[in-house]
């Protein structure tokens, strides 16, 4: 909450541009949020969903992620959430969900969470569907997946070694009963080789959901990507 106010307090500048006003900027808002459709990592791992982001991890949409998830710049959360909101209500148009659905955060390593302060993706989870339900979209927040062992920070590792890294690391929380829908969307920042997705989505449908879509603010051009369709 301190973090909040001083950046509301203090003198900004938008991450994207550096001009004075917005920490992102209505152009440079424009831009991230101009062009979301599907984005799959090549080669997909066994199991990932249809994979949906804003945009590519670049320019002013990855200065604004680092910022966020990285140095703390939780007032950046309600902008990213709108443009996580926006990319949902795409593919919803597009036919790639229909509602009631869930929307289920992917969890971040509790290391991490420590580290950082906050949970970046679970902290945009409510907002994003709070912007969706006024625009008439059935979506409820369902946070169930949790940790069941600690992983190793995926930085730098190999698709390979992202696989081992992350297998059997996440299941559904006991008690956790019916998903508020008639299927999951997952939620997460960015995806790169699709690994830690396509554990998400293996946890939830052993649990017996249906798991047919992700959405995330970027797509990394760390490997070739399909073409958007």
């Amino acid at each position: 909450m301190l973090d909040t106010l001083l950046t509301l307090l203090a003198p900004q500048s938008c991450v994207g541009c550096g001009s004075a006003g917005a920490r992102l900027c209505d152009g440079c808002l424009g831009r991230v949020a101009a062009a979301p459709g599907r984005r799959m990592p090549s080669p997909c791992p066994p199991g990932l969903p249809e994979c949906w982001s804003a945009a590519p991890y670049t320019g002013a949409l990855r200065k604004a992620v680092v910022a966020y998830k990285e140095r703390g710049e939780t007032a950046l959360g309600s902008v990213l959430a709108e443009v996580l909101a926006f990319t949902v209500a795409f593919a919803v148009r597009a036919g790639r969900v229909r509602g009631p659905f869930a929307v289920v955060p992917v969890p971040s390593a509790r290391r991490s969470v420590r580290g950082r302060g906050h949970d970046p993706v679970g902290g945009l989870a409510a907002p994003a569907v709070r912007r969706l339900r006024v625009c008439g979209v059935e979506a409820r927040v369902w946070p169930v997946l949790r940790q069941v062992r600690e992983v190793a920070d995926q930085a730098g590792l190999s698709s390979t070694q992202r696989a081992a890294n992350l297998a059997s690391s996440l299941r559904v929380r006991d008690g956790a009963g019916e998903p508020p829908g008639a299927s999951v969307l997952l939620l997460d920042d960015v995806v790169t080789t699709g690994r830690t997705l396509a554990e998400a989505a293996r946890a939830l449908r052993a649990a017996g959901t249906v798991v047919p879509l992700a959405v995330t603010l970027a797509a990394t051009r760390r490997k070739e990507r399909c073409r958007l369709r």
